[in-house]
């Protein structure tokens, strides 16, 4: 099987064990590769966390690639079958750690950007490059940061596509337009420790909040809408305890999220909650973590460019969907921008012995190529 560009990329990235919040050499190699092009390219580092601005030309409208070189732990090596920083291809696919989440999405980027303007030197507008090494940690300094720098210069994306594994069963069969949004919270609830065997003297504070989960969970937040599936509550963890089997615990922690549609906000949820556990009287407090907002980028430019693009190049007609966790398009949406999240298969993300189609590497870059035509010539 001969390379082809996409493909060569791919095996590159893949190569480099960037485990988050490192990018060994990624954001580098695509320097490289952009600044050829005519790209400016700006490293943003934020503390630890390395992070990559290219930008060719000055005038709108301004679609971005954007995208992590982050990946996530490996775990043993030797519960892989190829080892995960090899790229080996076997039988139409190759493995490796990020191949689907995201280097074979970032190869595409960089394949179908050096083909578009290979064909096409003199197109209106400008392309963008926003890559992180932090979307697979904590993301207080990779994406969200870049974006604070931006606005300050008043430098804004009019169109974001962001290359998450969206994908289900054939590439480009999902185009995520939208993402719930997700409130965290660990919640501490006091009570009194004391010997099992004397209960009257002591205040068992799993006892006290138990009623009030079970309201939270049977609680309807609302009903979404056309977009967003209903609100949801997920318990995470619970902990309280000595260890010991005839002690009481004095307090107990519950984590638990919100992923909300939009017709909550963080504040009503935050009223919400409280209101249920005040009715039952016990003593406790909130630490609460916004993640992210929920965002939507209903039918428009983008959306219409990348559906129609599919259609072409994988005649698939896809689906619309806000399910799944967040991105960091939570971060650029709010900026105005319109964003869709289009990449592979999602299958195997984060999993031992991660994989993409190399067939799929070549169809993706060609549906971003395609998109990038709709949206940039006259």
């Amino acid at each position: 099987m001969s390379d082809t560009r996409t493909l060569a990329l791919s095996k590159a990235l893949i190569e480099q064990p960037s485990v988050t919040p490192e990018d060994a050499e990624c954001q580098q190699m695509m320097a490289d590769i952009l600044s050829p092009l005519g790209f400016t390219c700006e490293t943003m580092q934020f503390e630890e966390v390395k992070n990559l601005w290219a930008r060719k030309g000055t005038e709108k409208p301004l679609v971005c690639f954007a995208g992590h070189t982050d990946v996530v732990p490996t775990g043993p090596h030797d519960n892989w079958t190829y080892p995960p920083f090899d790229a080996t291809i076997v039988d139409g696919m190759l493995y490796g750690r990020g191949a689907a989440d995201m280097k074979g999405s970032i190869a595409a980027f960089l394949a179908a950007t050096e083909s578009f303007i290979a064909k096409h030197p003199n197109h209106k507008g400008s392309i963008a490059y926003l890559i992180t090494a932090d979307e697979e940690g904590p993301a207080d300094n990779g994406t969200v940061k870049v974006i604070e720098a931006l606005e300050a210069r008043n430098e804004k994306i009019d169109m974001c596509i962001v290359g998450e594994p969206s994908s289900t069963k054939d590439c480009g069969d999902v185009i995520k337009n939208g993402r719930r949004g997700s409130l965290g919270a660990v919640m501490t609830v006091k009570g009194i420790q004391g010997h099992v065997a004397y209960p009257h003297l002591a205040k068992n504070p799993i006892h006290l909040v138990a009623p009030a989960l079970a309201e939270m969970a049977a609680e309807q937040w609302d009903e979404g809408n056309e977009f967003f599936p209903a609100t949801s509550f997920q318990i995470s963890n619970i902990n309280g305890g000595t260890g010991a089997t005839n002690v009481i615990p004095g307090e107990v922690e519950i984590v638990f999220n919100f992923r909300f549609s939009t017709e909550l906000t963080e504040d009503e949820l935050k009223r919400r909650t409280h209101a249920i556990m005040d009715q039952y009287g016990f003593e406790y407090d909130i630490k609460w973590k916004l993640s992210g907002h929920p965002f939507l980028t209903e039918r428009g430019s983008l959306v219409d460019a990348a559906v129609a693009a599919i259609k072409e190049v994988a005649d698939i007609d896809t689906e619309l969907s806000t399910s799944g966790g967040t991105s960091d398009g939570r971060f650029i949406a709010p900026t105005g921008a319109q964003v869709v999240e289009l990449g592979p298969i999602n299958a195997t993300i984060h999993q031992v012995n991660e994989h993409i189609s190399v067939a799929d590497l070549d169809t993706l870059s060609a549906i971003y190529e395609r998109i990038l035509e709709k949206l940039l010539l006259d």
